[in-house]
């Protein structure tokens, strides 16, 4: 009798320990990567429409299969997404390929259109996507002008790759595929939205997972 309460104790014993362990590892989970204070991650591009989006510009873009897509038959273009920000992160995945010209596009931040010519070149910094010319993916632009170097080139057309960037005050840096590759100070731009770019006719420009966070609360 002894022995057959010795095994019932032991038993539960061993599912109170199962349990805490098992809540223990589900707590853990939900926990991670979210920081106390943390600002969180928002999706500005929802894979199905482009609600959010204002089109500047000739390049035409559409939402293929959950990608947004831009191209163009007459020239460059410019598609800007809705918030409006300071200080920021922001985060996608990208691919370029060319359908006979140079492939050449940008991620936008701090951005607007220019009130004179609101489908000419954003006013604000670009980070550079493009593989066929010296200032290539990573580089940091201003309008016509490259202005933080990147430390190597880790792209190719017709690859996916990913591109985060972060700016604070004047502090702006620039990852692609998780390495960081441009740190530089500047602070002529101070706020404005997002944007991608479909510099070329013959080339095509996607994006998928879009997201940002506001640095300035």
């Amino acid at each position: 009798m002894k022995s057959v309460r010795l095994c019932v104790c032991v038993g539960l014993l061993g599912l109170v320990l199962s349990s805490c362990q098992t809540a223990g590892t589900k707590s853990a989970a939900k926990e991670e990567g979210s920081a106390p204070g943390e600002a969180k991650w928002v999706s500005f591009f929802d894979g199905k429409t482009l609600d959010g989006w204002t089109v500047r510009g000739k390049a035409t873009w559409k939402v293929v299969d959950g990608v947004l897509t831009g191209q163009s038959e007459g020239g460059q273009g410019h598609i800007y997404a809705a918030p409006e920000l300071t200080d920021l992160e922001v985060k996608g995945v990208f691919r370029i390929s060319s359908q006979g010209k140079s492939a050449n596009s940008g991620l936008y931040f701090r951005a607007n259109p220019p009130a004179d010519k609101p489908d000419d070149f954003p006013q604000g910094y670009e980070a550079q996507i493009c593989n066929s010319q010296d200032a290539f993916t990573g580089w940091l632009w201003k309008p016509g002008t490259p202005t933080g170097k990147a430390s190597a080139l880790l792209t190719k057309d017709g690859e996916w790759f990913s591109m985060r960037v972060k700016a604070v005050g004047p502090e702006i840096n620039i990852w692609v595929n998780d390495q960081l590759v441009m740190t530089y100070s500047d602070d002529e731009y101070k706020k404005g939205f997002f944007a991608i770019q479909c510099h070329n006719p013959g080339m095509t420009v996607e994006a998928k997972e879009l997201y940002y966070r506001d640095l300035s609360k």
